[in-house]
C-alpha cells in the first residue's frame, strides 16, 4: 500500500509509530478503482482517495477483475503499527451497473456482517458498512461518474476474505452483527494504540443494550469478570460491556446515554487504579498506587505496621492478601472508592453504580453496594 502524500509518518512523528488505514478507507479505494474500470476499462493502480481530514493516500490493488456490467477491485488493509485484527485482510469491492435512478445501493458480500439488532447507526437488515465509509464511497463514485460521464447508479458489494472468522475475535457477534466484519472508520486513519475501535464498540454495546430494553449493564475488564457478573446477576450477554482497560470510556458514554444501573467488575489491582482516580487501567498508562491502598487500609482499621506492609507489597494482590490475613476489608474499601470515583465521572447522571472486585480465580474479594 502506498504512502499518503506529504508523508503519513509525519502525523505521528512524536510517537515513532506508523499509522494505517481503516477498512472504510480500503473499501473506498477499492470501490473507486472498480467503478473507474467499469467506465473506462482500466484499473487505476495505485488508486488515490481523499480522506475526511484531507489526507490523500494511494492504495495498491491486489485484485482486478473486469466483466460485463461489473468490476471488482481488492486492497489489502495496512493497519500500520496498530495491533488491529483486520491488519492484512483483503477488502474486495464489486461495483455493478444498476438501472438509471437506482442511486448507490450497498450490499454485504462474504465476510461482511449484517445488522440484526436495533441500537446501531444502521437499520436492522442493513450491511454493516458504517455511515462515514458509505458517504466516502458515495462521494468518490460521484467524482468518478462526473469525470467519465457515468450515470452513478451502481450496486456496491463489499467483502472481506476470511471476514467471518476474523469477526469472531471482535464485538460484532455480541452487537448482533452477524456473518462477518464491520466496515469502519470516521477519519480513514488508524492511529496506533488509540484503541478507537474498541472504544467505539463499547459505545455501540451501550446503544444495543439500551435499544433492547436492558436497564442493567456491566462493564467488565475481561472474561473472568464477565462470568462473575453473570453468576451474580444473571445478565444476558448483550448487557455485558467488554471494557478492558477503558473504564473512562464506559463511564463517559453512560453519562451521556444513561442506564438505570451500571455494575463495574474487574480484577482488584485494576479497580484499585479506578479507585485512585485513573480512567485508563492499562499497565502502561497507570500503576497500582500502594500508598493509596495503605491509606484505605488505615480507614479499615489497619495499624501503621500493616499500612507499611501494604506500601511495601510487590503487587496490589499481595497488598490485598496481607490485609485479608488481618481481617482488614481492603477489597471492599477499594470497591467503594472505585464506585465513588465512577459516580464522580458520571456527574449526577441518573445511574446507580456498584463495583465488584475479584481475584485471578474469579473469587469476589470486594463489593461496594449500590449507590
Amino acid at each position: 500500500m502506498g504512502e499518503a502524500k506529504g508523508g503519513r509518518s509525519a502525523q505521528l512523528k512524536h510517537t515513532g509509530l506508523r499509522p494505517g488505514w481503516t477498512t472504510g478507507a480500503c473499501a473506498t479505494a477499492a470501490a473507486t478503482a472498480a467503478y473507474t474500470a467499469l467506465l473506462t476499462g482500466d484499473f487505476p493502480d495505485p488508486v488515490t482517495i481523499t480522506l475526511p481530514r484531507g489526507q490523500t493516500p494511494a492504495f495498491a490493488l491486489s485484485v482486478e477483475e473486469l466483466a460485463e456490467g461489473r468490476a471488482t477491485a481488492g486492497v489489502v488493509k495496512d493497519a500500520g503499527d496498530d495491533p488491529d485484527v483486520t491488519h492484512g485482510a483483503l477488502v474486495r469491492v464489486t461495483v455493478r451497473r444498476l438501472p438509471t435512478g437506482s442511486g448507490v445501493v450497498f450490499r454485504a458480500g462474504p465476510g461482511v456482517g449484517t445488522v440484526t439488532l436495533p441500537g446501531l447507526p444502521l437499520d436492522v437488515g442493513e450491511p454493516a458498512i458504517n455511515p462515514v465509509p458509505r458517504q466516502m464511497i458515495r462521494e468518490h463514485l460521484a467524482r468518478v461518474a462526473a469525470a467519465h460521464r457515468g450515470p452513478g447508479d451502481v450496486e456496491v458489494t463489499v467483502s472481506v476474505d476470511h471476514g467471518e472468522e476474523i469477526a469472531r475475535s471482535t464485538w460484532n457477534p455480541r452487537l448482533g452483527i452477524l456473518g462477518g466484519l464491520s466496515i469502519l472508520g470516521t477519519t480513514g486513519v488508524v492511529v496506533p494504540y488509540s484503541c478507537s475501535a474498541w472504544i467505539d464498540s463499547i459505545r455501540r454495546g451501550v446503544d444495543v443494550a439500551r435499544a433492547a430494553g436492558h436497564r442493567h449493564v456491566a462493564g467488565c475488564t475481561g472474561s473472568t469478570s464477565e462470568k462473575t457478573v453473570v453468576a451474580e446477576y444473571g445478565l444476558p450477554e448483550i448487557a455485558l460491556l467488554d471494557m478492558g482497560d477503558f473504564a473512562g470510556a464506559v463511564l463517559k458514554y453512560v453519562r451521556r446515554h444513561p442506564v438505570e444501573r451500571l455494575t463495574v467488575c474487574g480484577g482488584f489491582a485494576k479497580l484499585s487504579k479506578l479507585a485512585a482516580g485513573h480512567l485508563d487501567l492499562h499497565s502502561a498508562r497507570s500503576q497500582v498506587d500502594k500508598p493509596f491502598l495503605a491509606q484505605l487500609a488505615r480507614r479499615g482499621g489497619a495499624d501503621e505496621a500493616l499500612a507499611a506492609e501494604v506500601t511495601a507489597a510487590n503487587t496490589g494482590l499481595a497488598a490485598l492478601q496481607v490485609c485479608q490475613a488481618r481481617n482488614v476489608p481492603l477489597g471492599d474499601l477499594v470497591a467503594v472508592a472505585a464506585r465513588d470515583e465512577a459516580l464522580t465521572v458520571l456527574r449526577g447522571a441518573p445511574v446507580a453504580v456498584d463495583v465488584i472486585c475479584i481475584d485471578r480465580a474469579g473469587t469476589v474479594v470486594g463489593r461496594s453496594g449500590v449507590r
